[in-house]
């Protein structure tokens, strides 16, 4: 599994991470390092807000938002009232950072909106992922432990005991869905309201409910 099967990593500003490592969660405990390194050499069209976290001038923050660096956000994005930015977030350009939303060690493509109540760590969310109200991307698995993935029938353990999802461009969450951890999102999948989802849901697929025989596959016009 290569980041490339479910990113364009032309909508990131991470992708020299991405093209160190050979899976993409192994760039999240280097994001921390990486965000320190980065935010020193964005240029003039960014600006040192607070310690470690540096903005895009055309973004807009609202004042009751909380950010902790390191974090990098970039231009044309919106921090809503009350988000909750942890160490470790790296945003790409026209990002919303929802209401009373939380994120953590996580890298958010170009274009990523989640706009309400969502939490997401320890995560990756592709070119314009969407995320519904009160989505929930878990990270910590009940009774702790090493988190493994499902890819192509395999289960790859990451050596990691926090991963979140890994949500393909375009992939759409529907309101209060919970992604549970190590959850792969296929490209321009679709997750109905309400459905925990567990393992890998492939590309151009609708999640209707938890129960994989009803999963269908999407039509394309």
């Amino acid at each position: 599994m290569n980041s490339s099967d479910l990113f364009d990593l032309s909508h990131t500003r991470a992708r020299p991470l991405f093209d160190q490592m050979t899976r993409p969660w192994e760039v999240l405990p280097l994001l921390g390092e990486f965000l320190l390194e980065l935010g020193p050499r964005l240029g003039p069209d960014y600006e040192q807000i607070l310690p470690g976290v540096w903005v895009g001038k055309t973004t807009v923050v609202h004042p009751s938002a909380v950010l902790q660096g390191p974090v990098v956000i970039g231009q044309d994005c919106e921090v809503r009232p009350g988000a909750f930015v942890r160490p470790g977030v790296l945003a790409g350009d026209g990002c919303v950072l929802g209401h009373a939303s939380e994120f953590k060690n996580c890298v958010l493509f170009d274009g990523v909106q989640a706009p309400h109540f969502n939490y997401v760590g320890d995560s990756v969310l592709g070119w314009r992922v969407h995320l519904g109200a009160g989505v929930i991307a878990s990270n910590f698995k009940a009774g702790g432990g090493e988190v493994a993935v499902f890819w192509e029938g395999e289960r790859v353990f990451t050596s990691l005991t926090k991963l979140g999802v890994l949500a393909g461009d375009e992939a759409d969450v529907g309101s209060q869905a919970v992604l549970n951890p190590g959850v792969i999102l296929g490209r321009g999948s679709v997750v109905y309201p309400l459905v925990s989802v567990r393992g890998t849901v492939p590309a151009l697929t609708i999640v209707k409910t938890a129960d994989r025989s009803s999963w269908v596959i999407k039509r394309i016009n």
